[in-house]
């Protein structure tokens, strides 16, 4: 999943939320000049709010990641033209107890999967960066 937690008090609103919660799981000092935008609100399964925030990190190869071992088990990336393809797309059907069903978009790769919000999240920003291609 993507850097995200709750909202500190001294956060001044959800980007510095985003902003805090990168440096403090990753060890990257994210600029808020790198900010993009806000993705719309979304509901987790547990009924709290989740605001996407994305921001231009530059090129991967230039970044020294330095995960907090106490937050991350594991970091991966995945390409842009690697998310695009067809192959590597997905969905999963879920159905609850009370018998309602709903998809999810999956990413898939090798060993790792890209499910749940994370790949709403992933879905809602390939339709923004691409529109058309995805």
């Amino acid at each position: 999943s993507f850097p995200g937690g709750r909202r500190d008090p001294a956060d001044g609103d959800a980007v510095a939320t985003a902003l805090r919660e990168t440096r403090e799981e990753l060890g990257v000092a994210v600029a808020a000049t790198s900010v993009w935008g806000q993705l719309r609100t979304l509901p987790d399964r547990n009924g709290m709010s989740v605001a996407p925030v994305v921001a231009n990190l530059g090129p991967l190869e230039a970044l020294t990641l330095n995960p907090n071992p106490d937050e991350v088990e594991e970091v991966f990336t995945l390409p842009l033209a690697h998310l695009l393809r067809e192959e590597n797309q997905g969905y999963t059907h879920f159905r609850t107890a009370s018998g309602y069903g709903y998809t999810l978009p999956v990413f898939l790769n090798g060993p790792h999967k890209v499910w749940g919000l994370t790949a709403i999240i992933t879905e809602l920003t390939l339709e923004l960066l691409v529109p058309g291609r995805y």
